[in-house]
């Protein structure tokens, strides 16, 4: 059994493998993390190890915060591996790039010591506190019980002792996958001010500041085989190693209440306005990954590779980008490569994502990401069939089977209640589709209930794959 990775094993740490050259030690913790799983120790934490290993943003170091009840295995290992971890990047040729990261100098689980969260928050040398809590996460009932240990719950009580003390603002900086994420954050965290104190609630309003950003990296979920091969590479044991696709993309809006790092000397777009890169990302990654997963789930692959190596399925996912998805946005530099780089990423095997990891609480993420396309579609005359694939096949996915006949869980949050609406198209086809609050009136717009009764009667019939030939040469 090798040594765990920790402060006293870096120097086991093979040759050829870099880890941190500075001092952990004197370093200020100027961003708390809540939410600290594999994207944001690939993305947020590895900008911010990169500026240090410049000697920069040394006030900037990050105390991670778990949130939820299964944060407490990263707790464990956080406090093993003194917030020490290994970043390991996955290229398509199968060849891997290891880096020790140490931006993250603590960590803390709220659910054991919510009072010690809140008075980091509170602490002077807190500037930002940035967010990965997932989609779900910004739908917390600030009435409802346990409301003080959400992460928004937390973020409030902060700003309430701050108010008090005056130490003045943080900024809360969102880094999840929501459209204007900053604005709904701000909206989540007003109201749960709001409910507490309205005053507190008009002083949030007015001082604290909600940057929106747009982030983008393809970051499985770690695997036993990646934990193995990472250790075999340091030579000593990683207990919770992240991998990553080479590509990673951050756009930030320059809007801080407290000072930040120089996030642009690490490749970050820092720009006035994230709105027109956030779109991008959102309907073209986030909604072509829709597309992708309950088409590949419905044809019997497990991993993203796999389904969009097949010839159909990448005809079908070009028509959404191509044709439905691109033609929805206003022009942006980058915008072409950034949506031709799609494919080839997705159908990276060395990272070997999986289709569950990507369906996962589609509830949340398809009508976010995807049906802005359909509905600028429908204003504008554009075409529907790969967007209404997409949503059919969602439905189809829900009846709890693929086209094998194999068993195909429901890996999300309202799984029973979509499963209920998936079982009621056996008498009405649009019974899933009549659910409103996931579509709203789109179950009434003629064209797209066209579209996706089309595609139902296909997949019924013919099967996913068939479905999606018929998207090769623009063919019907």
């Amino acid at each position: 059994m090798s040594a765990a990775l920790s402060t006293a094993t870096l120097d086991a740490v093979s040759r050829g493998v870099p880890v941190p050259d500075y001092d952990r030690t004197g370093l200020v913790t100027g961003i708390v993390h809540l939410g600290v799983g594999g994207f944001h120790r690939s993305h947020q934490a590895m900008v911010v190890d990169r500026l240090l290993r410049e000697g920069k943003a040394r006030d900037f170091a990050i105390c991670g915060v778990g949130v939820l009840a299964q944060d407490r295995r990263m707790a464990a290992v956080m406090a093993e591996q003194d917030c020490l971890y290994t970043l390991v990047t996955k290229h398509p040729d199968g060849s891997r790039e290891a880096r020790v990261v140490g931006s993250i100098v603590d960590y803390l689980f709220a659910p054991d010591d919510p009072a010690r969260v809140v008075e980091r928050l509170a602490s002077p040398e807190t500037r930002i506190v940035s967010l990965t809590i997932s989609e779900g996460g910004y739908q917390a009932d600030p009435a409802a019980e346990g409301a003080p240990l959400t992460a928004f719950g937390l973020v409030v009580a902060a700003l309430a002792l701050r108010r008090e003390r005056g130490t003045g603002p943080f900024t809360v900086m969102s880094c999840d996958n929501l459209a204007h994420n900053g604005a709904v954050a701000r909206a989540a965290v007003t109201s749960f001010a709001r409910h507490l104190d309205p005053d507190l609630g008009d002083w949030v309003a007015e001082h604290v500041r909600f940057p929106s950003s747009m982030v983008d990296r393809i970051t499985p979920v770690t695997s036993d085989a990646d934990r193995a091969a990472t250790t075999e590479a340091l030579g000593v044991e990683d207990g919770w190693p992240v991998v990553a696709e080479p590509y990673v993309a951050w756009a930030l809006e320059d809007d801080f209440a407290a000072g930040r790092p120089p996030f642009e000397d690490a490749g970050v777009t820092v720009v006035p306005d994230v709105g027109p890169w956030e779109r991008m990302k959102l309907r073209l990654a986030n909604g072509g990954h829709q597309a992708l997963c309950h088409v590949g789930v419905l044809a019997g692959f497990r991993y993203a590779h796999e389904a969009a190596a097949d010839p159909g399925v990448a005809a079908y996912l070009t028509a959404y980008l191509d044709q439905e998805a691109a033609p929805t946005l206003e022009a942006l530099p980058g915008l072409d490569a950034f949506k031709d780089a799609l494919l080839g990423r997705w159908r990276n095997p060395a990272v070997a994502d999986t289709l569950d990891r990507i369906r996962t609480d589609s509830s949340d993420r398809l009508p976010a990401w995807l049906l802005p396309v359909v509905v600028d579609n429908l204003a504008g005359g554009g075409p529907l069939r790969a967007s209404a694939l997409a949503c059919t096949a969602w439905a189809r996915a829900c009846e709890g089977h693929d086209d094998h006949g194999r068993p195909l869980p429901v890996l999300d949050r309202a799984a029973a209640e979509l499963t209920r609406a998936a079982a009621a198209q056996a008498d009405d086809p649009t019974g899933f589709l009549a659910q409103r609050h996931l579509f709203g009136d789109l179950v009434d717009e003629p064209r797209f209930r066209e579209a996706f009764l089309e595609a139902r009667a296909s997949l019924v019939e013919h099967g996913a794959l068939a479905t999606a030939a018929r998207f090769l040469d623009g063919g019907e």
